[in-house]
């Protein structure tokens, strides 16, 4: 996976005890159109020529006036429309659009919706060209994305960007994987604050939270001395912590500069930027794509879930970087280093829980008995070694899910 490129080198790092910064190569070709009244400009990404196949979810764009202005945008172009990308999308759902990309010849993309349109699209755009023996290969074997349909984003829910990565995240029965492809970044998206306003709570909820995690997969490891990218994923969690609950307040939901601020938070947590450089850890979503396949549960309250009890049982591995956590984010410098850690993951606890989502299993009705079944998706899906030492075992994954009760 793309997200975990450089493990190798960070875990020698680590083993040599040196703290310098990892080698990378910064590439990101997502053209962004972001503000109010932006998704006019669609006329002119996708060429004119193009059969544009329009994918989104359960129909929400079309009480929210999103699928008109889509539809007005394209009435240049030839174009039809695929529906039903559930959350956590479903490779079976995602399978049936093949059939009219074949039937109309289609050769654009446009994923219109939140991460999971945008992953479910994304996957498709890799399945019409996969030349293998069947697409499930791309994300069950590894298999190779040589060629996909290129693709962009009309993004209604600011949560995984999605809209400006290369990576995906696919469902099939039980089975959440993920894959990663240069080949599927979005050539464009459109990022229009105005059309978040009919989000529910709940997913507002979601969308921050997952958002936080992204940048603390990538923040919260050992320091490489990457001041930039720290700086810039310490000030991507402040804002996520002072402009999330706003958006839960019935006096400042409605505020189109914390919504702005949000949105472009959650695209900036994983186009790239902050990862490169530095190792990342991701055991956290390893673990919580399992929650999600098995019992159903929203992916960032899988999350808000797995991230404390990861930081208390890796506390040793990520103790510089609590600390520093603590004291830029927090403003938590008194005490001992003990102390300090502790408090920094309590206060990242309640801000999960002023964002309404869950920060125990007892709170999603899962116990001990369910944790055997956990740790062997886990071990099934080949997740033995996670987080960026390699050391999460899936011993250490049950002993995460046991300090998550």
């Amino acid at each position: 996976m793309g997200r975990a490129k450089g493990h190798g080198s960070a875990q020698l790092l680590f083993l040599v005890g040196e703290s310098i910064m990892l080698n990378f190569t910064f590439h990101n070709t997502t053209r962004i159109h972001f503000g109010s009244d932006q998704i006019a400009k669609i006329k002119a990404e996708i060429p004119a020529d193009a059969k544009v196949l329009m994918l989104y979810g359960g129909g929400s764009i079309k009480s929210n006036g999103v699928y008109q202005q889509v539809a007005d945008a394209l009435s240049d172009h030839t174009w039809f429309e695929f529906s039903g990308i559930e959350p956590n999308p479903s490779y079976d759902t995602l399978m049936k659009s093949l059939e009219l990309i074949k039937a109309h010849d289609i050769d654009y993309l446009l994923a219109v919706g939140g991460g999971s349109v945008a992953d479910g699209t994304k996957f498709v755009a890799a399945a019409a060209c996969y030349q293998g023996e069947e697409p499930w290969d791309i994300l069950a074997k590894g298999g190779k994305v040589e060629k996909a349909l290129p693709l962009g984003v009309v993004l209604t829910l600011p949560a995984t960007g999605s809209e400006m990565n290369a990576n995906s995240v696919v469902t099939r029965g039980k089975d959440k994987l993920p894959f990663n492809s240069p080949k599927v970044r979005p050539a464009f998206a459109v990022l229009d604050p105005k059309v978040t306003l009919s989000l529910s709570d709940r997913q507002i909820s979601n969308g921050v939270v997952d958002a936080f995690v992204h940048v603390i997969e990538q923040y919260l490891t050992y320091p490489v001395n990457a001041k930039v990218q720290d700086r810039f994923a310490e000030g991507l969690l402040q804002t996520l912590v002072e402009e999330g609950p706003k958006l839960l307040n019935s006096e400042t939901k409605n505020d189109l500069d914390t919504r702005a601020n949000v949105m472009w938070s959650a695209t900036m947590a994983l186009n790239g930027l902050i990862g490169s450089g530095v190792p990342q850890d991701w055991a956290t979503h390893m673990i919580g794509h399992e929650l999600t396949g098995s019992h159903g549960i929203d992916h960032a309250r899988t999350l808000s879930i797995v991230l404390p009890a990861v930081m208390k049982i890796q506390k040793t591995q990520k103790r510089a970087k609590l600390l520093q956590y603590a004291e830029r984010v927090w403003q938590i410098t008194d005490g001992d280093d003990d102390s300090r850690i502790e408090r920094a993951i309590a206060h990242t606890e309640n801000f999960f829980s002023q964002m309404q989502v869950p920060v125990r299993l007892s709170e999603v009705n899962l116990g001990e008995s369910d944790i055997d079944t956990l740790v062997e998706k886990l071990t099934q899906h080949g997740m033995l070694k996670l987080g960026e030492h390699g050391d999460i075992t899936p011993e250490v994954s049950r002993k995460i899910l046991q300090t998550a009760l």
